[in-house]
């Protein structure tokens, strides 16, 4: 097939657009089901914390399988081989036990509606409004790159050009958050979960049968790109060399606890859905039970990306238009018949809307709770938060269609993503760490630790690494190192600013520091939680041990 002449472009037809078609109007559906619960600003925002903990917690995880999630991690398998793995089972398993079993008795048990609002309680209003204002900005640059992504896929379905295809797919997002707000978004995002799965696993097999299985797939790449491409942990040595750029130290430490920890516990896209759960033990259960098929979601876009490496040998090299991002839609492309290809089609793009969402519905929170609400508008009626959280979230859409233009420069969005998690989310972490563990972390050393730790990170990447003044063989090898050295200043900081400055009393950091719980904490389980089947350590501790052995049959 001649990529190049003829453009990527889906041979879709009738049936395709019908399955595709139906979809919305489900969607669409769902938005005004939704609306008719939607009475007042935390229903909106929250979905009146009422929900059950199966439906938050396959929320949770469709709201990080977004398109981005997808086509980045199939790109990052073309790129860098099974050491994608890493991202699942080192760089996400662990931190989302944590989150569920240490950090959501203090989200949840403390009332707050979001994860700046937390910051307000254990350090002061300054370290509040700027984990704020780079949270609400952090939240419409990955928005943007979803609708980048999706926007590989409407071009590749409808020949549309990229513009037009970002800005049909903003205003189509924005009528179903608008209509149904946080309960339409969650609700979306389990149908989503299941209409991803349907998309993936069949293009799984066609690639898989197409490159002559695990066998077949192994050996062209060994081939190609030596014995380390088809290993976790291959030539991860310090000094040596690996596709992926990084040792097994920057693995464990950069992605493995700070980039991961940092985003899984702070990032307000995925806590939002905890924080919607109906009681605490639903909160807790929520990212351990998505915890669970995300372990194997990875073979669902490792193996694709793995097989366009194989199928479009020219894919991210020099000279050729087809960077990793198209690997999916290559493949689909390439592999899928009609209606099988219109079912993947309409996957992609709830895998777009999924992540969208996620985005949305948080930045339109913390913009109407913990800016416009606590420091401009401070004293009006639930009402007006209401009407003006749907007036945020079409703002929140137009910018993320700006800012979708930038991801269109990243070759591989996955990296460009991990940048921004580098700079925004690791910060946060040290900053919720510390203050969470150390009851003696000062009031401002909140703030101050925000500043040093994303100035650290962006020093590292801009200066220290695109200048060339520090050698780093890739790009996600420098966010793994450029993560590191924001964690470690931002904690240099928070320790030297504390032992200067006055602290909170104790008095009021009940419920806000370990070993201080507060009566909200403490509650039973409901009645139904108590089964042993779901017992939130029971849960934890199987999805560790699970990810662990999964490393086995790739370590070497």
């Amino acid at each position: 097939m001649q990529y190049l002449a003829e453009g990527l472009r889906l041979p879709t037809n009738g049936l395709d657009y019908t399955l595709l078609a139906i979809y919305f109007v489900v969607v669409l559906g769902i938005g005004f089901a939704a609306r008719r619960s939607v009475k007042t600003s935390l229903d909106f925002f929250l979905s009146g914390r009422s929900l059950p903990a199966w439906v938050t917690g396959l929320a949770f995880v469709a709201a990080n399988l977004g398109a981005t999630e997808i086509l980045g991690m199939a790109a990052t398998g073309a790129q860098y081989g099974v050491a994608v793995v890493h991202w699942y089972w080192i760089g996400a398993i662990p931190a989302m036990v944590f989150l569920g079993l240490v950090m959501m008795p203090f989200y949840y048990g403390s009332k707050v509606r979001s994860v700046p609002e937390f910051l307000l309680q254990r350090f002061d209003k300054s370290a509040h409004l700027l984990s704020s204002v780079l949270f609400a900005f952090a939240a419409i640059l990955i928005a943007g790159v979803n609708l980048y992504a999706m926007s590989i896929v409407v071009e590749a379905l409808l020949g549309w050009p990229q513009w037009v295809s970002i800005v049909v797919a903003g205003v189509f997002v924005l009528a179903y958050i608008t209509i149904g707000g946080l309960s339409s978004a969650i609700y979306n995002e389990v149908l989503q979960f299941f209409v991803i799965l349907a998309a993936l696993i069949p293009l799984t097999i066609l690639a898989l049968k197409r490159v002559g299985g695990w066998d077949g797939l192994s050996a062209s790449l060994t081939k190609n790109h030596g014995d380390s491409f088809m290993t976790a942990w291959g030539n991860t040595g310090i000094g040596d060399s690996n596709a992926l750029g990084a040792n097994w130290l920057t693995i464990i430490l950069g992605l493995g606890f700070v980039l991961s920890f940092g985003y899984w516990t702070t990032n307000f896209a995925e806590v939002q859905r905890a924080l919607s759960a109906k009681n605490m033990s639903a909160a807790k259960r929520t990212p351990l039970i998505a915890a669970f098929p995300k372990i194997f979601i990875v073979f669902l876009v490792m193996i694709p990306g793995l097989a366009a490496a194989v199928v479009v040998p020219k894919i991210g090299t020099s000279g050729s238009d087809l960077t990793y991002n198209d690997a999916i839609p290559l493949l689909m492309q390439e592999l899928l018949p009609n209606g099988v290809l219109g079912i993947a089609v309409t996957g992609l793009i709830a895998a777009f809307m999924a992540g969208m969402a996620a985005n949305v519905s948080s930045f339109n929170t913390v913009f109407t709770y913990d800016i416009w609400g606590k420091y401009v508008k401070t004293d009006r009626d639930d009402r007006y938060y209401l009407r003006f959280g749907r007036l945020i979230t079409a703002i929140g859409v137009v910018a993320s269609i700006g800012t979708a233009f930038v991801a269109a420069s990243f070759s591989n969005i996955m990296t460009y993503l991990q940048t921004l998690f580098t700079f925004f989310n690791v910060p946060m972490f040290v900053v919720f760490i510390i203050g969470m563990f150390w009851k003696r972390a000062s009031m401002k050393s909140g703030v101050w630790g925000l500043v040093a730790g994303t100035g650290a990170a962006m020093v590292n990447y801009f200066v220290l690494y695109k200048q060339g003044i520090i050698d780093i063989p890739s790009d996600q090898g420098a966010n793994f190192v450029s993560a590191i050295v924001g964690f470690v200043a931002g904690a240099v900081v928070m320790v030297t600013v504390t032992l200067f400055t006055t602290p909170k009393p104790e008095s009021e950091l009940a419920g806000l520091v370990y070993g201080m719980p507060s009566p909200g904490m403490e509650a039973p389980p409901e009645e139904g939680d108590q089964a042993w089947y779901r017992k939130p350590a029971l849960l934890g501790w199987s999805a560790l041990v699970i990810s662990a052995l999964c490393y086995i049959p790739y370590s070497f």
